[in-house]
């Protein structure tokens, strides 16, 4: 592994960082609006001089940079305090999917607007009874006349309450394999019968939303891929939504649990200086080192023009149990304070008790725990596939209850 720079890719990085320092936004008027205006603001601002989606094509809001020049881009953007980001499904996922089967027209239509942060996308794929088995969704799509009908619920969408525009897919064909009656279309958010429903969370957010379809029309035209081929489309969609995702999991590292731990007293001492605490900050040192050399190993990869391998199911299979269990020994180690979520109160301005609400669901979201060893374990270890009952059998006839 080579962990130093190119002269071309210092270059860049030199570039982007010049870029950003001099225009990150500071001002005052900037932090007093939402959340979502800021992270509009600052997208369209990265987009009016070519830091937006730098790896896109130019006929589509980018400027043709190397998968690598994208890695040092978000190196550089990370060292900002910059609103977070609304686009990482439509940019991250859906951008990719609408290049690889949208046509000519819609890719001029609806890439540009995407890239400049003034529209938001988002992903319409799990459903209640489906659980983590995307191919068993039950939503449906009839053929008439030129549209389709759309009927059914999805569960889970982020960012369904802010989206206009969303990718779904439904099943055109019950009475073949599950995987072969699928089809893939997107949709207007604010189209007649598309009912969206925020999920309240533990943290007190809602950034998921239960999605109702009732009597949906979509034109053919929206359809992606042919009839049927929906399940190879969703692949496009879910191969990007890991690198997406990534193995990136906030500020919950072993540097915030060592400053706690000097802060904390056992027994009138620092906690760090107890053998039990210690023995767990270094267990999850090791963990961040693997994760890190491993993303290394994709740099590598990245700057040599290559494809990654399996590090990011690795870094969300390791990354997302540290994050919960960091999270709830620091709570414990804090004592009855760890009850505090305020930020104005809580130690770390709660981000421990935010991790801790939130790690749970980070290992459902992109891919749960289980789905993720099963791709480790079947598509890099070469183990024999699990048994599935339904392999083959039509999805009418699939037993259920």
């Amino acid at each position: 592994m080579d962990f130093n720079d190119t002269s071309e890719e210092a270059r860049f990085r030199e570039e982007a960082a010049a870029w950003l320092a001099e225009n990150a936004p500071t001002d005052e008027a900037f932090r007093a609006l939402s959340p979502l205006e800021q992270a509009k603001q600052w997208q369209k601002c990265k987009y009016d001089a070519g830091w937006a989606c730098i790896g896109w094509a130019p006929e589509f809001g980018g400027r043709g940079a190397s998968p690598i020049e994208e890695v040092i881009w978000r190196q550089e953007e990370s060292r900002y305090d910059l609103p977070a980001s609304f686009f990482l499904i439509g940019q991250g996922m859906i951008g990719p999917t609408l290049m690889a089967w949208a046509s000519d027209e819609d890719k001029a239509r609806y890439l540009p607007p995407l890239a400049s942060g003034e529209e938001v996308w988002c992903q319409l794929f799990s459903e209640p009874a489906g659980g983590s088995d995307l191919a068993a969704l039950r939503t449906r799509a009839e053929r008439d006349g030129e549209d389709w009908v759309i009927n059914g619920q999805k569960i889970w969408t982020s960012g369904a309450h802010y989206s206009d525009y969303g990718v779904v897919v439904v099943r055109t064909d019950p009475t073949v394999a599950k995987h072969k009656g699928l089809s893939y279309f997107y949709v207007d958010m604010k189209a007649p019968g598309v009912e969206i429903k925020p999920i309240k969370q533990l943290t007190g957010d809602s950034d998921f939303n239960e999605v109702y379809f009732t009597d949906v029309r979509v034109s053919d035209s929206q359809r992606l891929g042919e009839v049927g081929q929906g399940w190879q489309v969703s692949l496009t969609t879910l191969m990007n939504e890991r690198a997406a995702i990534g193995s990136s999991f906030g500020q919950m590292d072993v540097s915030l649990a060592l400053s706690v731990a000097q802060e904390v007293e056992i027994d009138g001492h620092p906690a760090l200086e107890d053998a039990a605490v210690r023995t767990k900050i270094a267990n999850w040192y090791v963990q961040e080192s693997g994760l890190k050399y491993t993303g290394y190993r994709s740099l590598t990869a990245l700057s040599r023009g290559a494809l990654p391998g399996p590090e990011n199911s690795i870094g969300k299979l390791v990354g997302a149990p540290k994050m919960q269990a960091m999270s709830s020994y620091l709570m414990d180690l804090l004592g009855a304070s760890g009850a505090i979520a305020d930020e104005a109160l809580a130690t770390k301005a709660g981000i421990i008790q935010r991790a801790y609400m939130g790690a749970p669901g980070l290992r459902i979201a992109g891919g749960t725990d289980e789905i993720m060893a099963n791709i480790i374990a079947e598509r890099v270890l070469g183990l024999p596939q699990e048994p599935r009952l339904d392999k083959g059998i039509p999805f009418n006839e699939v037993p259920t209850g």
